[in-house]
């Protein structure tokens, strides 16, 4: 069974590189009574997280800022120092600040993120949307030196910092045998002759893809981007609300170590369940923080209704669900009103407990966070250092 999920070869150079071998695996995967029940609860707990878009008065408010989260915990794997602050304050932060680029890194996902979803509507998935959206994430930022948007043309490997090819952790296939691989895995998304459950089936793609490494940089970032992209493009999801980027991030070591296992041992049921099991937690975390945002949503509207210039007041609001850090400058400009308008309404919305003063020790450029939002999407993203 070590051979199952492929080989290890010896090559000329004194390393040994793995090489993988076609999806689905061979033997099949055994779905005893664990795996059934765990595929039963993710489908049941995916499809009332899709559907809670449903209730939602307006999806597009939140689905903004569930991408930015995915965003900023699938890049907090890969070391990226940033917290979500940042990132929606980004035009605040000076060029030459180191955290600059981390956030640029977050930002760029978040634009790979929304350009595949577009793409998907003409392009189906494929290498060459994979390749597109790999040069997005790559521009301008950490790796931008390594063929953004092209295949890798040497040999990588994975391990600690200063290690070889000799001493790596683990080194994917060589350049040809990546080419060939990739081929594979292209025609496994597209494949209908196996009757795989889908949620197994993408379990497949995403640690085939890891497997496979086909870029020299940002190989984690576009794997997990595969797993929101393969999800809508089945339409099993119809907004990208589901990000599992935040259970990979709370079982770093786990989410390695099942990877290894499928090389080392073939062991693609251990795998699955670990990868199904998150789907569920990710599901009822995303649905419970959706049912906040709700709730909270329908809090301050009722106040807002009642107030004088109810309509400008409303409108504030929802612009604090895309926009949770805001100021006086801002607010003008998004309701096309004069500067003391602006001032009035966010001193209102303070003394109302909507948006809280984060530069008290300013008296020009002061910023406000809508805090009770921000406290419901910040979950999961703390401690990033």
């Amino acid at each position: 069974m070590k051979d199952r999920a492929g080989i290890y070869m010896n090559n000329t150079d004194g390393y040994t590189s793995f090489l993988p071998k076609k999806l689905p695996p061979d033997p099949p995967l055994t779905v005893d009574a664990e795996t059934q029940e765990f595929l039963s609860l993710a489908d049941r707990k995916l499809g009332r997280l899709d559907g809670i878009a449903e209730i939602l008065p307006n999806p597009d408010l939140f689905v903004a800022m569930y991408v930015k989260k995915e965003a900023l915990l699938s890049s907090q794997i890969e070391g990226t120092q940033a917290s979500l602050i940042d990132v929606l304050d980004v035009d605040s932060i000076d060029k030459q600040d180191i955290k600059k680029s981390h956030v640029d890194e977050v930002v760029n996902y978040v634009a790979a993120m929304n350009y595949g979803l577009d793409r998907l509507a003409s392009l189906p998935l494929s290498l060459r949307l994979i390749r597109e959206i790999h040069a997005i994430l790559l521009s301008g930022v950490r790796g931008a030196e390594k063929s953004p948007g092209e295949f890798r043309r040497t040999q990588n490997w994975i391990g600690p910092q200063g290690c070889t090819l000799a001493n790596a952790t683990f080194v994917p296939p060589t350049v040809s045998e990546m080419n060939r691989a990739m081929g594979d895995l292209e025609l496994f998304m597209h494949d209908e002759e196996h009757r795989i459950p889908p949620l197994i089936k993408i379990a497949y793609i995403h640690a085939q893809f890891e497997t496979i490494h086909p870029f020299l940089d940002g190989n984690g970032r576009v794997g997990r981007l595969l797993i929101t992209f393969w999800l809508c493009h089945q339409r099993i999801l119809n907004q990208p609300l589901l990000y599992l980027s935040y259970y990979f991030k709370q079982n770093r070591t786990e989410y390695y170590d099942r990877l290894m296992d499928i090389r080392k041992k073939g062991a693609w049921e251990n795998w699955v369940n670990f990868f199904l099991k998150g789907i569920s937690e990710v599901s009822d975390e995303a649905i419970d923080s959706a049912k906040q945002i709700l709730r909270l949503k329908n809090k301050y509207t009722e106040v807002l209704l009642r107030a004088e210039s109810a309509n400008s007041s409303i409108a504030l609001y929802n612009t604090l669900f895309t926009s949770p850090v805001i100021t006086r400058t801002q607010v003008a400009e998004y309701l096309k009103v004069t500067s003391p308008t602006a001032g009035s309404m966010v001193e209102n919305f303070c003394s109302l407990g909507i948006l809280k003063d984060i530069t008290p020790d300013r008296i020009r450029n002061k910023k406000y966070s809508f805090a009770e939002y921000l406290a419901i999407i910040e979950k999961g993203t703390e401690n990033y250092v």
